[in-house]
This record gives structure tokens, C-alpha cells and sequence, in this order.
């Protein structure tokens, strides 16, 4: 399974999925004889870098907001 298609954070990915849901509007004879498989494969691929993408972001941001709550307690600390 994959995440919602379109958001704002799978812009990256955008012309995949529409390749995708051509794809799977093609019918179901075609979806059940695998002829999207390398579509899904490369979609996920793309999701993937996305996220990791994202997480690495969030990740530097919570480290940052992290590192000022430690300096200000140590302010606090020093001052008391």
C-alpha cells in the first residue's frame, strides 16, 4: 500500500502517479495481468525518496528545536 497520492508532499512524484492512474483506468484485465507492476514499482521508489527526504528535514528540525530547549534550560540553570 501507498500513502495518499496527491499532497504537497509527493509533488516529486506527480507525473508517476498520473503515469500510474492512466494505468489502472486502462481497466481491470489490465491491472490483473501485472501490466502496471513496474509503474507501482517505480511509484514506490519515488514515495520512498519523498519520505526519507521529509524525515531527514523533520528530523534536522527537531534536533535544532531540541538543541535551544537544552541551551535555555542551561541559561536557567547558570542563572539560578
Amino acid at each position: 500500500m501507498h500513502p495518499h497520492l496527491h499532497t504537497k508532499d509527493n509533488i516529486g512524484c506527480e507525473a508517476i502517479m498520473n503515469a500510474f492512474e492512466e494505468c489502472h483506468a486502462k481497466g481491470f484485465l489490465w491491472k490483473s495481468m501485472g501490466m502496471c507492476n513496474g509503474m507501482k514499482e517505480e511509484l514506490s521508489r519515488c514515495l520512498r525518496a519523498e519520505r526519507v527526504k521529509h524525515q531527514s528535514e523533520n528530523r534536522t528540525t527537531a534536533q535544532e528545536k531540541r538543541d535551544k530547549i537544552r541551551q535555555a534550560w542551561k541559561e536557567i540553570d547558570e542563572n539560578s
